[in-house]
């Protein structure tokens, strides 16, 4: 079988993705002299944070420094001193504030909301504080503006607040600039109405962390206020943010173990250090689905985890494809429209929705799982109709048990009209195995970049509607 096996017990089955009909051995070894150059430039990005060929949005060279955020030592974006700062702000958090509300969109909020869809699951709110074991209710609020979904929040937290005295609600505002429009309109509208309503508000900037003529808005704003201020860090791109202060500061506030979060990244990164593609598991996931899309035309990449919790993985996902690989131009400047197009997917949810077209739609397609082998809190289907043989065939199967055999018989069903497909296996759900698989995401899409040879840390597609925004915007405050 097809595969890398990490220490870890991480597996990365490639058995449907790689072979004859499939991805070739012939295709993979006339790509080597394209990986191993591509290994070697993110092995220098690693040392020097230097990938050749990226230029910020105003045309400057600028760092890519992602590769060092698993990494806990002085100096580095995330040394000691700014994780025991996170670590300290959950103890004074917990037991006192009752809730929390995350203002933040794209990269400052895909991130944290799969650790806090993993850590806390869909009831968290609804569980007693003893239940949450003394850690706040939590919302997300910045990543639109819905006045529907915001006057809802308000509602409740109004609601919420009348059977305690005392109430408190944190605000935890994450944006570089400091004037992003959705996550700071949701900020003012929500500390207006909660102080409207004499309910307590501490607020918490995650910004830019420049003082002085490089300072912004929001790190300006936090420090004439008094806000604590944590920070997005030079030369990580929202996409790969999640491993800094503005995933793990969310983590860190519902209880997700952080350090084991990035142990698992740092371990992966460890691995994907290695030359060898059949020991390197971004580098051979990279090379697969490069060669899937050149070669074989799957231009749409599908990203199916069999569990709801990870709904929110695949959406992460999503931003770090599109907005990575999604490119206009080469490094060059030639014109390539370059990308895969990204879809979400959660199994078993979506063979009932997308799978016939996977199945039996147009041949564009690689459709990676996320599986996990051992859950902690797996449950049995009784039998309680076993008179009725539909019913028996399932009676007494845990849960887990049905699900990878539903996994499973897509993988077959798909392979077998030769639409190709891969699983990510995780020996459990923890933080640590969730560091693992979205930093070798990660890195598989900076080895994409260099094989398309485009820059995977730009993002000028997005700079151009914001420029028709602010004119509209400015057209309103005139009417």
């Amino acid at each position: 079988m097809a595969k890398i096996t990490l220490k870890s017990g991480f597996v990365f089955d490639v058995e449907n993705l790689y072979g004859p009909g499939k991805v070739t051995e012939e295709d993979v070894k006339a790509m080597e002299p394209a990986y191993t150059k591509a290994h070697e430039a993110v092995m220098e990005m690693r040392k020097t944070g230097i990938m050749a060929g990226h230029l910020s949005k105003d045309g400057e060279p600028e760092a890519v420094l992602f590769p060092q955020l698993p990494y806990i030592v002085e100096g580095n974006i995330n040394n000691p001193e700014r994780i025991m700062a996170m670590e300290e702000l959950a103890r004074q958090v917990r037991n006192r504030v009752d809730a929390v509300v995350f203002f933040g969109i794209g990269g400052s909020y895909l991130g944290g909301k799969v650790l806090f869809d993993v850590q806390c699951g869909e009831f968290w709110n609804l569980k007693s504080t003893e239940a949450r074991k003394g850690y706040p209710k939590a919302f997300f609020a910045g990543n639109n503006v819905d006045s529907h979904k915001v006057s809802g929040l308000i509602e409740f937290l109004k609601a919420d607040s009348a059977a305690k005295s005392g109430y408190t609600v944190m605000g935890v505002v994450i944006s570089k600039s400091g004037s992003t429009i959705e996550p700071m309109s949701n900020y003012m509208v929500v500390r207006q109405a909660m102080e409207d309503a004499g309910i307590k508000f501490e607020t918490v900037a995650v910004t830019d962390p420049h003082e002085g003529e490089k300072e912004t808005l929001l790190h300006g704003l936090a420090r004439k206020s008094g806000w604590p201020i944590f920070y997005v860090p030079d030369g990580v791109g929202g996409r790969f943010s999640v491993f800094s202060e503005v995933g793990l500061l969310v983590g860190a506030l519902v209880g997700f173990d952080i350090r084991q979060f990035l142990a698992g990244a740092r371990d992966m990164d460890k691995a994907c250090q290695n030359p060898d593609i059949w020991q390197n598991p971004a580098l051979l996931n990279s090379v697969l689905k490069y060669i899937s899309g050149a070669k074989y035309g799957r231009d749409l990449e599908v990203l199916m985890p069999y569990a709801d919790s990870l709904k929110s993985l695949s959406e992460w996902y999503i931003q770090l494809l599109a907005e990575s690989l999604g490119k206009r131009l080469d490094k060059q400047g030639n014109v390539v429209n370059y990308g895969r197009t990204p879809i979400v997917a959660v199994g078993t949810t979506d063979m009932h929705a997308q799978t016939q077209e996977h199945q039996e739609g147009p041949k564009d397609k690689v459709v990676q799982f996320v599986s996990i082998a051992n859950w902690k809190d797996d449950v049995v289907v009784p039998h309680m109709y076993d008179e009725y043989p539909k019913l028996a065939a399932f009676s007494g199967l845990p849960l887990s048990s049905i699900l990878e055999a539903a996994r499973s018989s897509n993988a077959e069903a798909l392979i077998g009209d030769g639409r190709p497909n891969a699983n990510y296996i995780l020996p459990e759900l923890t933080p640590y195995h969730l560091g693992e698989v979205m930093f070798m995401l990660c890195l598989s899409i900076a080895y994409e970049g260099e094989f398309a040879n485009v820059d995977a840390f730009n993002q000028p597609g997005v700079e151009v509607y914001k420029k028709f925004l602010g004119g509209r915007l400015k057209k309103l405050q005139e009417g």
